[in-house]
């Protein structure tokens, strides 16, 4: 997604002072209010984003941030003295000439400061403090939540933006939340101690279709009135690859059938994967359809509805 330029929002230069970009609000909130644009979505989402532009660029310390870091400045939570040491951080990590994984997402620079910064000194009897913890935040999807994965990270190893590589295995399985510790791969001590330790946290993308549940997997499938009543053999696709499934005659929509084995692994355990059968109507109306419909009516033996008292 291209980043948001709030000034190219307002129309106004990057230079523009404080009262040239209070009119050039006001002009614009007022040619795309929605009360002057009844029923018009596009107009309301551009008076949205004129409205945020402007609550950004009239604030003088936001519209700093905002000169200075860009779209990054207006995430919630932003703290410009991090990023500020993030960017010294970055910069030496690419003189040495080793870029990020794509899968890791954040690190926690306030940890990778401390280790740095000589907040660690010496402990008990003189002997040199650890050095902090670093953390990482590594982004799975289902797919390799199931297989498990290999991510590159790296990490810094010297107090002058030195950096080192470490391969880390995430096993299958993985939880949202879930950590991962490897020793001796955190931040470098300043007195001469043991480096702290990588810590991974691992988040989990949501997939599309498939949900979760512990380590069994269940996807809906649609299917036609005749596959739910004749019955069918329906290819459909796992993580360990395409398998035939049978449907019985005469299943219910929202029945589940189940794939023994099919699911998430972890240690000696393994999910199930169940397909929950959604029985689709035809979208077209048919006559002769809407005929044999009716005389299927009798063919019910209980009612399909049974009187519900509230």
């Amino acid at each position: 997604m291209a980043e948001r330029d709030l000034y190219a929002i307002l129309g106004v230069a990057r230079d523009a002072d404080a009262d040239t970009i209070r009119k050039a609000y006001k002009a614009l909130a007022r040619k795309h209010h929605p009360d002057l644009n009844p029923g018009d979505a596009s107009a309301e989402q551009r008076f949205k984003e004129i409205a945020a532009a402007y609550e950004v660029l009239s604030d003088p310390e936001r519209r700093r941030n905002y000169d200075e870091f860009g779209e990054e400045s207006l995430r919630a939570g932003f703290d410009p003295d991090k990023a500020r040491a993030y960017r010294q951080w970055s910069e030496g990590r690419q003189r040495a000439g080793t870029p990020f994984a794509d899968e890791v997402v954040d690190f926690d620079f306030e940890e990778i400061l401390r280790g740095f910064g000589g907040f660690g000194g010496f402990g008990a009897r003189g002997r040199p403090v650890a050095g902090a913890d670093v953390q990482a935040v590594v982004e799975l999807d289902l797919a390799q939540v199931v297989k498990g994965a290999e991510v590159s990270l790296a990490v810094p190893s010297g107090p002058h933006g030195e950096i080192e590589t470490v391969k880390v295995r995430i096993p299958p399985g993985a939880d949202d939340g879930a950590t991962l510790r490897i020793a001796g791969k955190g931040a470098p001590s300043r007195h001469g101690g043991p480096r702290g330790d990588l810590v991974i946290l691992c988040r989990v993308r949501p997939h599309p279709r498939i949900e979760r549940k512990g380590l069994d997997l269940v996807m809906p499938l649609p299917v036609t009135l005749a596959e739910a009543y004749n019955g069918a053999e329906i290819e459909i696709p796992t993580f360990e690859g395409r398998v035939k499934l049978r449907v019985p005659p005469r299943s219910q929509s929202g029945s589940l059938l189940r794939l023994r084995g099919k699911g998430i692994a972890r240690g000696d355990r393994k999910g199930d994967f169940y397909v929950r059968l959604e029985v689709r109507l035809p979208e077209k109306r048919d006559e002769a359809l809407a005929e044999a419909l009716a005389k299927a009516e009798r063919a019910y033996e209980r009612p399909v509805r049974e009187e519900v008292r509230l």
